[in-house]
């Protein structure tokens, strides 16, 4: 399955993007053409530096929502169905996910905004708000994966031992200090996995900008997967678009490495 769906069709992009292939007519070899033209593209640059700031909007939140709720779900519940309703916007699709936070935030008939201005407040635009659109997205689906994140850390928090506790609390430790001092050392291998994913699954965002702003506005949302994208099949740029999948993709081989080496990914203390 690795082989046949992952390895080959890597090995395919490799190929197609030392080349010139418009999906009409055979590709045509044109060596390091692709990439040398990546160096000049502004666009790409700015897109790649929107999904940057994207990741740097949505991933420190979602991970200290995320640990947050386990936190509380390990120490005050032990609810199943408190889980199961955390797990569900997870499990919604990502097209639906946007489309009903699309109607919500409406700046004329959202529900969010006829609130506000019940309260006073002035309408906003989010994702009609080049100052507000990028902001709006990752909160949009800070809000879909919290749960989940919320439930990898809960299952870290599970496998700490509890006499350690005990025997912190015997020494006067409080419960902060016992959570800078074993909760988080402890969860460190649970935070690398959030950590890793969670960038490189938002270096990937598509969908949820797709259907809501389209780029817009402004191009403040225009992320580098939509980049290329519209290369691809709005372009057929093929060769183009391969090219700057494959330096994405070296982007995010480089941020893992360097954030399994930074966070010690292969020690436990535990141990």
């Amino acid at each position: 399955g690795l082989l046949l769906f992952y390895a080959w069709p890597l090995l395919r992009a490799v190929e197609i993007s030392f080349t010139e292939w418009n999906l009409l007519r055979p590709p045509r070899d044109v060596g390091w053409a692709n990439y040398r033209q990546l160096l000049d593209d502004g666009r790409f640059w700015r897109a790649l530096g929107v999904s940057g700031l994207y990741a740097l909007l949505n991933i420190p939140l979602q991970t200290a929502l995320g640990l947050g709720l386990a936190l509380a779900m390990d120490r005050l519940t032990k609810s199943l169905w408190l889980r199961s309703v955390l797990l569900l916007p997870y499990l919604l699709s990502n097209v639906l996910v946007a489309l009903v936070w699309l109607w919500l935030l409406d700046p004329t008939l959202g529900a969010v905004n006829q609130l506000i201005a019940a309260l006073g407040g002035e309408r906003q635009g989010f994702f009609g708000s080049p100052d507000q659109a990028l902001a709006t997205v990752a909160g949009v689906n800070t809000w879909k994966h919290m749960g989940m994140v919320a439930l990898l850390f809960l299952a870290g928090l599970q496998n700490i031992p509890r006499p350690l506790y005990e025997a912190a609390a015997l020494e006067g430790a409080n419960g902060w200090q016992t959570f800078w001092r074993i909760t988080l050392p402890l969860l460190r291998p649970v935070m690398v996995f959030v950590l890793v994913t969670s960038v490189t699954g938002a270096l990937q965002i598509f969908d949820t900008v797709a259907v809501t702003t389209q780029g817009g506005p402004e191009e403040s949302t225009r992320v580098v997967v939509l980049y290329i994208v519209q290369n691809a099949f709005g372009y057929l740029k093929m060769g183009y678009a391969s090219a700057m999948s494959m330096v994405l993709c070296a982007v995010m081989l480089a941020y893992t490495a360097l954030q399994m080496r930074m966070l010690r990914a292969d020690h436990s203390d535990l141990s």
